[in-house]
């Protein structure tokens, strides 16, 4: 099964911004264990690609890791050569999608107009991150979808249980989930299994609302 398919199957990569190596295993183990397999380390963490060697090391293909809020083609090769396996960014940069298809790695892009959206998709995204959904909510990825129902959209910012069954029936293809799934909170206190519940609850209702 290509990783890409694997991701949509998936449904959700969770969005995850830890200091260290540690927690972020941690955490991992966590949410794995709730069936999200997907994770998106971001690149504003310090000593991110220390931290995403270390963890793409230790899990191999059993966990897919990724590095998020990359801005540009040399942030996203680092971020590949330390092992990741897609790439994920909040704006829309060329030449940053252009260098994961050289490498054959997933790029999620971020767009938010219509224009955008079909300008990212026309420079090879495979997926499409809507960024920032929260500010325009499930009835936006509808309203896209409608004249551009070819295009693979993630709503990313503000997705959580209390929406994220909406979101799957407007048409998202996949979703971002950030602080609603991963908290500082939860993460400060060591508690793991409300973690995994989260996780699960989350894969649960995209089954749900894909009447899986």
């Amino acid at each position: 099964m290509g990783l890409l398919t694997r991701l949509l199957e998936s449904g959700i990569v969770a969005i995850v911004r830890l200091g260290s190596a540690e927690h972020l295993m941690r955490v991992t183990d966590a949410i794995a264990r709730g069936g999200v397999r997907f994770v998106e380390f971001t690149m504003t963490t310090p000593r991110a690609l220390d931290t995403l060697q270390a963890v793409t090391e230790r899990y191999g293909d059993e966990i897919v890791f990724g590095a998020g809020t990359v801005l540009d083609a040399d942030t996203a090769r680092q971020a590949l050569l330390a092992g990741a396996r897609f790439v994920v960014a909040p704006t829309l940069d060329a030449t940053t999608i252009q260098l994961c298809k050289r490498y054959s790695a997933l790029v999620m892009p971020g767009a938010f107009t219509p224009s955008e959206v079909l300008r990212a998709w026309e420079l090879g995204a495979d997926v499409v991150k809507v960024f920032p959904s929260d500010v325009v909510g499930p009835a936006y990825i509808k309203a896209i979808k409608a004249p551009l129902p070819h295009i693979r959209l993630a709503p990313v910012g503000g997705v959580g249980i209390d929406n994220i069954t909406a979101y799957i029936k407007a048409g998202a293809d996949c979703v971002g989930v950030g602080s609603s799934l991963v908290s500082n909170a939860l993460v400060a206190s060591n508690d793991w299994d409300a973690l995994t519940d989260r996780a699960a609850d989350l894969v649960a209702a995209i089954q749900s609302a894909r009447g899986i």
